[in-house]
């Protein structure tokens, strides 16, 4: 990754789940489809270091994108470095940690991006899946 500390970005929420919840839902693709609004059949998650990932996103006007990647460093529980590709072979990694803090779970989502136009439009995108997983992990 090449992205520099000046176009980072770092969002931090405390989820009405336990910690083991919020890992559930963003490493199985049954509980990763109810929130993040990626498409079954087409989420594939192998969630360990170097693992592949990919999943087609739908937006709410109906448009899908596909989306690959790895995995980077994985600790169950804890961390997920999710390295997501970029065109002409770049990737980008957001780190994803997670504390658990009295049978909640604090969730910590942070990325250094190439530009200030990426590093907007991906803390956008992570608002919004930290927002339907708040919606979603109290559920599991």
């Amino acid at each position: 990754m090449s992205a520099t500390a000046e176009y980072t970005y770092r969002l931090s929420r405390v989820l009405d789940a336990p910690v083991e919840n919020v890992w559930a839902a963003w490493t199985q693709p049954e509980h990763y489809a109810q929130w993040s609004g990626a498409v079954l059949p087409t989420i594939s998650l192998d969630v360990r270091p170097g693992g592949a990932w990919k999943a087609t996103m739908a937006t709410p006007d109906g448009q899908e994108f596909p989306l690959t990647g790895t995995y980077g460093e994985v600790v169950e529980n804890e961390h997920l470095e999710v390295l997501m590709d970029l065109p002409g072979g770049a990737s980008t990694a957001m780190v994803v940690d997670l504390t658990a803090v009295d049978g909640k779970t604090e969730i910590v989502v942070s990325q250094a991006c190439d530009s200030a136009q990426a590093r907007d439009m991906s803390e956008q995108g992570s608002r919004m899946l930290l927002d339907g997983l708040a919606a979603y992990a109290p559920t599991i």
